[in-house]
């Protein structure tokens, strides 16, 4: 059984002056999208995440290995914030909310309408509008929404938020404008769109107050605190509303009103009838499961791991990444330890002969994605520092003689003529075959790439055919070899 605090009063100086004092000399402010080097080894970067102002991503790399971890993030805009953005980091791990894994919101116009219409549709009728939020976030986009509203159909109806948190979350609003989205940006010089003409602080004393109102309170649970306190006041008016606009967990009472109880049992024996009329418009500022999908589309990560959701849920959300993206997918258990293995990668320079020689090889070659150009070289160390050299180049900085090892095959081909017949006849099925290879031909010998094709027999019958290739040429040479044997 959960137990949910439905008072108040919390435990005093659970941290002192001085521990928060302390705390915030090992603070460090960083922008948006700047490489912090903490050690030679470990690098964070930041990115924007548009859940509530000031809230970001994280990109951490240690060694070669590297970790984004979002926390909570939103990738649809809103009223205030803009949405979250990631660029093609390639991580190893994408550690992710899945709050809303199976959820796919409906148009954002079609709710905000909706919304105004249902709190109009009360307070017309007298009604009291309770809407439990967050100190941060939603209490900021809803406040927009009715302000706007309000001005636009020249309402006197009083709107109200609970001061304290929010008020100073209001101001820190203020302050940081740059967080906010583009349209609150532009209109920012001539009006600063929190600074609300029509929604004044709340004060406790007006909960008894005759005649509709809308007030914005916090927490958004309704699990403690002045939301809790107002909604049992208000509960048994049927004339009331309380508006839900984002998730709630199991066990608080925002839960057990969702879930239509009619009746509300609190510690103290108090029960409470609820005959308000009960709303759930989604407002949260957690990404969707089109969101989560769209973020591993933008980062592209190896792994993907599930976090902050419901377990049936995110079984449902994992199979679909692993269905759409073919990841590797994890929903840990808390406490769980996870392992991942992730491949070594090392970071090397390549000499200039070596790319100089390299593009000289394919320039006469469009790119092709179906075709991989490799880069072949020799991987040299010195002082701690790797680097790609020409295999002449390393053998001279190595002091050594250059040696190299070639594999040979034949193929017995039966072909009447002379061979420099023969050649004409595998140098014209090699360029079918063979198509955007350079090929090179004399008389009786092909070459394609490094691959010697030699061929030998007079005027006879049988010919004898020689394929040669170094290591690095292992596939091709068996190529070469395959359709030899099926031509002979």
């Amino acid at each position: 059984m959960r137990k949910v605090a439905v008072e108040k009063k919390g435990e005093s100086n659970f941290f002192t002056s001085q521990m928060i004092k302390e705390c915030m000399k090992k603070v460090t402010a960083v922008t948006l999208h700047q490489s912090v080097m903490v050690d030679p080894d470990l690098e964070i970067k930041a990115y924007y995440a548009g859940h509530v102002l000031g809230a970001a991503m994280f990109w951490i790399k240690s060694g070669t290995q590297s970790v984004v971890y979002t926390g909570d993030y939103n990738m649809t805009p809103d009223r205030h914030l803009g949405a979250a953005w990631i660029d093609k980091c390639r991580p190893d791990l994408l550690i992710t909310e899945s709050t809303y894994a199976t959820t796919i919101r409906d148009s954002k116009r079609c709710r905000e309408r909706d919304f105004l219409k249902k709190v109009h549709e009360c307070v017309d009728r007298g009604g009291k509008v309770l809407i439990p939020v967050f100190a941060l976030g939603r209490a900021q986009e809803l406040c927009i929404l009715l302000e706007t509203y309000w001005e636009r159909m020249n309402l006197k109806i009083p709107i109200f938020f609970a001061a304290g948190l929010t008020e100073k979350a209001n101001n820190y609003y203020k302050m940081f404008i740059t967080w906010t989205n583009q349209k609150i940006r532009k209109t920012f010089v001539q009006r600063n769109m929190f600074d609300f003409k029509h929604i004044k602080p709340f004060d406790k004393q007006y909960m008894d107050n005759p005649g509709a109102m809308v007030v914005f309170a916090s927490p958004g649970m309704l699990h403690a605190g002045l939301s809790l306190a107002i909604f049992k006041k208000w509960a048994p008016n049927e004339n009331n509303m309380v508006i839900m606009p984002g998730f709630c967990v199991v066990g608080t009472v925002g839960h057990k009103v969702l879930s239509g109880a009619k009746k509300i049992e609190f510690e103290n024996r108090q029960i409470v009838e609820v005959k308000m009329a009960v709303e759930y418009m989604s407002f949260s500022a957690h990404a969707d499961a089109k969101g989560i999908m769209q973020l591993i589309q933008y980062c592209e990560p190896a792994n993907v791991m599930l976090v902050h959701g419901e377990a049936v849920k995110m079984q449902f959300l994992k199979d679909k990444i692993k269905q759409e993206f073919n990841l590797e997918c994890f929903m840990p258990a808390n406490g769980e330890t996870c392992v991942i293995d992730t491949p070594y990668r090392l970071t090397t320079d390549v000499t200039l002969p070596l790319l100089k020689d390299e593009a000289l090889k394919y320039n006469s070659q469009p790119p092709n994605s179906k075709k991989p150009r490799l880069l072949h070289g020799v991987l040299m160390t010195k002082d701690q520092q790797f680097c790609v050299m020409d295999v002449d180049e390393a053998c001279k900085e190595a002091g050594i003689n250059r040696h190299v090892i070639r594999f040979t095959s034949t193929v017995q081909l039966e072909d009447p003529g002379p061979t420099s017949r023969t050649t004409e006849k595998l140098l014209k099925l090699f360029t079918e075959k063979l198509k955007g290879w350079e090929i090179q031909c004399t008389e009786d010998s092909i070459t394609i790439e490094s691959v010697f094709v030699t061929i030998e027999g007079k005027d006879d019958k049988h010919k004898i055919v020689y394929v040669s290739w170094t290591n690095q040429e292992e596939d091709l040479g068996s190529f070469i070899v395959d359709v030899l044997r099926n031509m002979g």
